[in-house]
């Protein structure tokens, strides 16, 4: 397969500083994700780079016509329905949301914070692809340690881990991104792309609008705002001379045909 490259965005109400006890009203929470994202768009658009929206449906249905227009030039996948809370019955709920306000099918699935969901389940509710899994270990939030690095089927259910570095599973995904040097990141970007032939990276909006007001981390906080938007410029004009960005659905139509040809006995 030619080399692919998998960004996408988180989309979420802005909920993180309530993790660290800080409540919030619910029109900020949409205002800051709505800031970053506007930029998003632009930076998107002014790279001509193809990208992939995980969407709570809770967000969606407060901001569908701005879903609709990214739609037309973007995958929208699944986020649940709310950001903060899950059922098993959001996965069929916010798919079906999100294609009523989309008028497109949705077929892939992010659980928020990179929880685990039952595949089965995801399956079972129309989702074709499942990108939840971060195959590493990050402290007090999960050791995927023993789990398969790159892209791998449960039944047919295609399922996506982030990207990681092969040997050590150095994650790159947005923390990373945000507390260790550009050429760092880009030497471990470079590494992983040359052994699996793709990436899968991603984001939030929320990333690249002020957020020091809040109650977070300082690894949290980080290079937030038009630094985080600079340094994903660079890193992303950079990363277009290495392979080709596409949506995650037309990822997974690409693999399965590679499955079919090299991996399936003759």
């Amino acid at each position: 397969m030619n080399k692919s490259i998998l960004l996408s965005f988180d989309l979420e109400e802005f909920d993180i500083p309530e993790e660290y006890g800080q409540l919030l009203e619910s029109d900020i929470k949409f205002e800051i994700s709505n800031r970053g994202l506007s930029k998003i768009i632009a930076l998107l658009e002014k790279l001509d780079i193809t990208a992939t929206f995980f969407v709570t449906a809770n967000f969606a249905l407060h901001n569908p016509d701005t879903i609709r227009q990214i739609s037309k030039h973007h995958e929208i996948a699944s986020h649940g329905f709310y950001h903060s809370q899950f059922c098993l019955e959001d996965l069929q709920k916010s798919k079906q949301t999100l294609e009523q306000i989309t008028n497109t099918k949705i077929t892939g699935f992010r659980m928020a914070r990179l929880q685990p969901v039952d595949d089965e389940e995801i399956e079972k509710a129309g989702y074709e692809y499942n990108s939840s899994m971060n195959p590493t270990y990050i402290p007090g939030r999960y050791n995927n340690l023993s789990k398969p690095r790159t892209a791998y089927y449960t039944n047919k259910l295609l399922n996506l881990p982030i990207s990681v570095t092969p040997l050590i599973r150095f994650p790159l995904f947005w923390l990373s991104f945000k507390n260790f040097p550009l050429s760092m990141i880009e030497l471990a970007t470079q590494l992983t792309l040359e052994t699996d032939s793709y990436l899968n990276i991603y984001f939030h909006p929320w990333e690249f609008t002020e957020i020091s007001q809040f109650k977070l981390p300082s690894y949290v906080k980080k290079d937030s705002g038009s630094k985080m938007l600079d340094k994903l410029e660079k890193y992303l004009t950079k990363l277009k001379n290495q392979g080709t960005f596409i949506s995650i659905s037309e990822f997974k139509h690409n693999f399965i045909q590679h499955y079919i040809k090299y991996r399936l006995p003759q």
